[in-house]
Formats: structure tokens, C-alpha cells, sequence
């Protein structure tokens, strides 16, 4: 059960960049669950990870990967998380690398790993390098679907999304893929994400741009408040554009935005069980701080959520967690609560013009929006989130079965 079509239109491909995707059975004979990333020797490459103190053996290894050298090959399986595997698990990651370092005669540092999959089980590091091969030498531009699904675990569906913009007469590229459905709040980037891009960015500016489009997409999503131990986001610059941009530049910097929200909320809108995507607006706050606080309250309430999967227009619920959200001097005298185009609350009490078909009508659709007006300052700030189904229990209560 997904909300959206989840179309991802044309995936351009970036130039310097290449990829392949084989099934080394992690998990499931047969499924692609190894994907292979080739960068090109002047790609520049920048990361954020899982604030998770049990951050996995991959993490740790792409961190100390990442500041030694430039990067030449990303390396990414599913099925196995490799996280809670002590030092045998870093030593596992850093076989995966040197399999591909050694086929490819490069420093085993410019090979970053990543996994995803089921935390505490050792990583079947034959399987993988028993296909490496295979993956490098069927490596291709134009792969990314299938790419994206290799990355899936609980996903029902893969995520990717492409972008181009007309820069100094230039057309650059920006195309990306993500995967995540459950284990979702981020503190930096619940999930796999790899986006790529033929401009030519130094590495410190890239840094700087991968962390100020995660702050508008990846953290701003909840599905389970729950923070992975594997959650890795990366930004490739190939500089085959020859095109020279920076964190200063507009047409950029949208752009790239626009492909970071849309990996994010393609995220939630394939959460696990989810029927419902539901965008939580907190406008009028003294702080970001405040708002972030209070709309990420009202997403992740297990009443707010299960009336959501009812379609049941329980508005008390939502006003009940924006009273606990923390906020000082809070006057409910100023505060006002929409469901879609429907006010709920005014002044602090419900609205004399609302009734129950209206609000009715607005949660039985699948997109909805709670827009809170707190009336104490000039702050907005937006989070998206999903309802809590069933389906979500079943799924978690019987992922390793």
C-alpha cells in the first residue's frame, strides 16, 4: 500500500557516472540486492550520516573512506545492515571494498559501502564479492531503476527522480535514488539516498550543499520516529559539465532541493502501510526550533496517526499534542488548527463554523494537510509524515520471518 502514483518520469543519466545492479542472494535467491555506483576519476563526493551511536560497520568505514581520498566506487547491498557486528563487521565492510579495489587496481579508501537490511547478523561477504565482478563489468549509464529497486527492503516500490537546469548556456543534470519506509526519523537522513550530479562543485561546497538540502527533505520526514543505524546521504559531483556551481547559486541550489524533497517525500509516501501522506504545517511560531518541535509532536502521535488511517476527523487529538508539544507561554487564545481548507480550532475552542462532514471530507482523501497558526512570531516550518496502519504492525512484527 502506497499513497501516489510513485511515477518517476525520465532518469537522465549524469555524465561520469555508472552503475549495475546483480543479485548475490543476501536474503532471497534471485533478488537484486548489490548495486554498484562508479564515479569517475574527477567526481567529488560528500556525505551525511545516521546521528545513531550504533551506527553500522559501513558507516563507520565510508566516514574514514570518504575524508582520506576521492572516491571512485560506491558499493551498496541489501538484506544485511551489518550494524551491531562489532569489529568482524568493519572487517567484512572493508573486504567488500578490497575486492573491488583489487579488480580495480585503486587504494581499497576509494571504495565506500553501504548497507541496509536486518541489524545483528554477520554480512555474507562471499556472496557479494562472488558477484562483484559481474556487477563491474556490466556497469551502464542509464540504469537507475533498477538500481533503485536493488536498494529496496520493506519498499514496495523504488524511488528515483531526475532534474535538469540550464546553467551558462549548459544543461546539468541531477538525478537521484533513495530507499526507506520504516526505521523512519531522521536526524540527518533516515534512509539510503544517492544523488548525483554532472556539475563541477569543490568538495567543500558540496558538503555544505548536501547538508542544506538534507535539512529541507530528509529531516523533515517521520514515519516511526525510529532513527536507522545505517542512514547514509550522498551527493556526487562528476564535473563533466565543466559547469561550475556553488551554494550560491538560485537556479543550483532549487534544483537540488526540489530532487532532495521529492526522494524525501517519495520515502513517506511508500512508509510501511501507509494510505495516507500527511503534510504537518506549523506557521506563526517564535522559532524554527518550536515549530519543528511541535509539528514533528502532532506527526508522530499514535492517536493523530491511527485517526488518520480511520479517516476519522478526531480533531481533539491533534489539539491534545499541540497542548503537549512543550511550548512556552503558549497562548491557546491565538492558536488555530486547519484540517486541508477546513478550520477545526479558532481562538483556542472549535470553530463555530465547523462541522463534521467537512472535516469528513477531508480525511477520507489520501493527501491531507494540518496547517497549526500559532500566532506568537514569523516562523514556518513543514514536516511530512504518513498514518499508522495494520499493515505497519504486521510488517515490523514479522520483518525477519
Amino acid at each position: 500500500m502506497a499513497v501516489g502514483s510513485g511515477d518517476t518520469g525520465i532518469l537522465h543519466p549524469v555524465p561520469g557516472i555508472t552503475m549495475s545492479v546483480v543479485s548475490a542472494g543476501i536474503k532471497k535467491p534471485g533478488r537484486l540486492d548489490c548495486v554498484v555506483f562508479s564515479l569517475g576519476e574527477s567526481a567529488n563526493v560528500a556525505g551525511v550520516f545516521t546521528s545513531n551511536a550504533f551506527c553500522a560497520a559501513p558507516v563507520t568505514l565510508c566516514k574514514q573512506h570518504l575524508a582520506s581520498i576521492n572516491s571512485r566506487y560506491f558499493v551498496i547491498n541489501t538484506g544485511n545492515a551489518n550494524a551491531g557486528t562489532g569489529q568482524a563487521g568493519i572487517e567484512n565492510a572493508r573486504k567488500v571494498c578490497l575486492e573491488i579495489a583489487e579488480l580495480k587496481e585503486l587504494p581499497v579508501s576509494t571504495i565506500l559501502p553501504f548497507s541496509t537490511g536486518v541489524i545483528g547478523e554477520q554480512l555474507p561477504v562471499e556472496k557479494i564479492v562472488d558477484v562483484l565482478p559481474e556487477a563491474l563489468k556490466n556497469l551502464q549509464d542509464d540504469n537507475w531503476l533498477e538500481c533503485a529497486k536493488g536498494i529496496m527492503t520493506t519498499d514496495t516500490r523504488p524511488k528515483a527522480t531526475s532534474l535538469q537546469v540550464e546553467i551558462a548556456g549548459k544543461t546539468i543534470t541531477i538525478t537521484g535514488i533513495a530507499k526507506g519506509a520504516g526505521m523512519i526519523k531522521p536526524n540527518m537522513a533516515t534512509m539510503l539516498g544517492f544523488i548525483f550530479t554532472d556539475a563541477d562543485i569543490e568538495k567543500a561546497n558540496l558538503q555544505k550543499m548536501v547538508k542544506r538540502a538534507v535539512n529541507v527533505s530528509f529531516n523533515r520526514i517521520t514515519v516511526d520516529s525510529d532513527t536507522s543505524t545505517n542512514d547514509c546521504c550522498m551527493l556526487v559531483a562528476s564535473g563533466k559539465s565543466e559547469v561550475q556551481v556553488d551554494e550560491n547559486n538560485k537556479e543550483f541550489m532549487e534544483a537540488l532541493n526540489s530532487v532532495f524533497v521529492s526522494l524525501a517525500q517519495g520515502l513517506v509516501r511508500d512508509a510501511e502501510g501507509a494510505s495516507k501522506f500527511v503534510t504537518i504545517q506549523v506557521e506563526q511560531g517564535a522559532s524554527q526550533e518550536e515549530c519543528l518541535g511541535l509539528a514533528y509532536t502532532v506527526a508522530e502521535s499514535p492517536l493523530v496517526k491511527t485517526a488518520l488511517f480511520a479517516s476519522d476527523p478526531n480533531w481533539g487529538r491533534i489539539l491534545a499534542a499541540v497542548g503537549r508539544a512543550g511550548i512556552n507561554d503558549l497562548v491557546i487564545d491565538k492558536v488555530s488548527i486547519f484540517l486541508g481548507d477546513v478550520c477545526i480550532v479558532e481562538n483556542g475552542a472549535v470553530s463555530p463554523t465547523y462541522n463534521e462532514a467537512d472535516g469528513q471530507r477531508v480525511m477520507d482523501q489520501a493527501e491531507i494537510t494540518i496547517r497549526i497558526i500559532l500566532g506568537r512570531g514569523e516562523k514556518t516550518e513543514t514536516v511530512w509524515t504518513s498514518d499508522l496502519s495494520h499493515d505497519y504492525v504486521t510488517i515490523n512484527a514479522e520483518y525477519r520471518t
